[in-house]
């Protein structure tokens, strides 16, 4: 069997735990990979060097969901509606996000899910709709765990035409994709998938492909087995630097 690569994933951070939806770790150890936690420290200092010692120990990260970013950090004043993540988290992840960018770390694949892609999109310079209800007449149908169809906006290997319906649960979407590429709309126009097309690996979703009805759908387990291939691919490219987990 082929060794599995190690698959760093954000997790939720509250006053006395890290957790993270164990369905994140299913969708990767069925796609073929080691899933670990990525839990930051309380110390806001600590974070850029904690980040980077995570991206040499892994060989791709998925920035999972959560609660709503603090945007003044990104030009914006945070809305009243939104429900904010845990400062540690956002310092930490803001800050993997930023030495993942070092050319020297743009091979290792990067998938983005919900949250994970928002804060992709503000790291490069996109801007957030922080609250769907205001203008948005369908923004019920991004709650829930609603399933709505999703359609490529362009050519793109990963995101499918005809896919099975994909699952939501958001209430802030981006109104651009800054430096990145939106890839895929929603039928009511919200964006839903994002990328970068000058990385081997690095897409944003804003759907929850980890808990589709549909796991082998190309739009579910299909991104998560799209993620393992590239990461194969960037550990054998570091063999030798460090071990890889074997499965039993």
């Amino acid at each position: 069997m082929q060794p599995r690569p190690i698959v760093g994933v954000t997790c939720d951070v509250d006053d006395r735990s890290f957790t993270s939806r164990r369905a994140y770790a299913e969708a990767i150890l069925r796609a073929g990979g080691a899933p670990i936690l990525l839990c930051p420290p309380d110390d806001p200092e600590l974070a850029d060097a904690l980040a980077r010692r995570h991206a040499d120990a892994v060989d791709a990260v998925v920035f999972t969901g959560g609660a709503d970013p603090r945007t003044e950090p990104f030009g914006q004043p945070t809305h009243p509606a939104a429900k904010t993540m845990h400062p540690a988290r956002q310092a930490y992840e803001t800050a993997l996000l930023r030495v993942l960018d070092e050319p020297a770390r743009q091979a290792t694949p990067v998938l983005g899910v919900c949250l994970g892609m928002q804060l992709m999109g503000l790291h490069h310079g996109a801007r957030l709709d922080q609250h769907l209800p205001d203008h948005l007449a369908s923004a019920r149908d991004h709650a829930g765990d609603h399933l709505h169809a999703v359609t490529p906006t362009i050519d793109h290997p990963l995101i499918v035409r005809g896919g099975a319906p994909v699952p939501s649960w958001h209430h802030q979407a981006l109104r651009d994709p800054g430096r990145l590429r939106a890839v895929a709309r929603s039928d009511d126009g919200v964006i839903e998938a994002i990328d970068d097309p000058s990385r081997p690996f690095y897409l944003g979703v804003q759907w929850h492909p980890e808990r589709a009805p549909h796991a082998e759908d190309p739009l579910a387990d299909g991104l998560f087995r799209a993620l393992i291939d590239r990461a194969r691919e960037a550990a054998a490219s570091r063999s030798g630097t460090r071990p890889t987990i074997v499965p039993a």
